[in-house]
């Protein structure tokens, strides 16, 4: 299974980012039991040791995320925004790594009841993979001891992260390739008294086109090809797929402006650019998301 990242579409969310930047630790040499004496000893009862439970900072229905994953998760983001020039409140960046978590861990969740399998050799070999990447074994081992990992806790992350990237992709593979699409161009304008001088202007037979460099001199506000789902204005978008070829809308105002739009064609099966298709998954991504939270049973222990 190749791996690609959550954030490759998401935005401002760092599912699985720190993959990006790091390798995955081999697995350590197994330990081998000092050998039992021979000389016969009187059987004595002893107690198997009961294993410290680990502290907990989130319960994702009934699954419990160690602190230890919390803690090497904001090491990471603090290392990558001190990389990148880019700075956040404490509180910022624990809500961030909570949420990357609790995204993590419903995406992995949904895909081992999709049927993902993870056996302990495919677990191996992404190790060795990502190992390899890094520059070794060693350079591993010291990147997991920086970010304060032990092997469990890693390996349980990885697995985690490597099932959620593969139920990511396969809500990506559920968006079409192929999708009803308009093409248009607009005038932007910032006033309302402005913009109706030049819809008045088009209804008296102004070329639209012609008005529309005069506002915009590099591409004469063509918004290219889109589908449903795309723009960031969703009047705008709506405004477009009401209207037929040669058709002009009426002014719709948004955060931005004041938009006047003409659609140039029209397709009910066309091919998405690879942007839009990006978008459209990123999208299909956030709304899976958020049913899912809605539906999940979640327990933040951070104090």
């Amino acid at each position: 299974m190749q791996i690609r990242f959550l954030n490759v579409f998401l935005g401002g969310m760092l599912v699985l980012a720190w993959l990006a930047g790091c390798t995955p630790t081999p697995a350590a040499p197994a330990v081998t039991e000092t050998p039992v004496p021979s000389v016969p000893l009187p059987p004595t009862a002893v107690p198997s040791p009961t294993p410290t439970p680990q502290p907990l900072v989130l319960v994702v229905n009934g699954e419990g995320v160690p602190l230890a994953e919390y803690e090497a998760s904001l090491k990471q983001l603090q290392e990558a925004q001190a990389q990148m020039g880019l700075t956040s409140t404490p509180e910022e960046q624990r809500r961030m790594v909570l949420d990357d978590l609790i995204a993590a861990t419903l995406l992995a969740q949904a895909a081992f009841k999709e049927g993902f399998t993870l056996d302990d050799a495919a677990l191996e070999e992404q190790i060795a993979a990502l190992a390899e990447q890094r520059g070794g074994m060693s350079a591993l081992q010291n990147w997991m001891t920086r970010m304060g990992y032990d092997e469990v806790s890693f390996r349980s992350a990885l697995r985690r992260s490597l099932a959620a990237a593969w139920m990511r992709d396969t809500i990506a593979a559920q968006v079409p390739e192929r999708a009803e699409q308009v093409h248009a161009r607009q005038i932007l304008l910032m006033t309302p008294e402005t913009a109706q001088q030049v819809l008045n202007q088009i209804r008296a037979g102004a070329n639209f086109a012609t008005l529309a460099f005069g506002y915009d001199l590099t591409t004469g506000g063509d918004l290219g090809w889109f589908p449903r789902g795309y723009l960031t204005q969703p009047a705008v978008e709506e405004a477009a797929f009401a209207l037929q070829p040669g058709e002009v809308s009426e002014i719709i105002q948004t955060e931005l402006g004041y938009h006047i739009l003409q659609v140039l064609e029209r397709e009910t099966d066309r091919l998405l650019s690879p942007d839009a298709r990006l978008t459209l998954q990123r999208k299909a991504l956030e709304a899976w998301l958020q049913q899912a939270r809605t539906q999940a049973q979640i327990e933040e222990r951070l104090p």
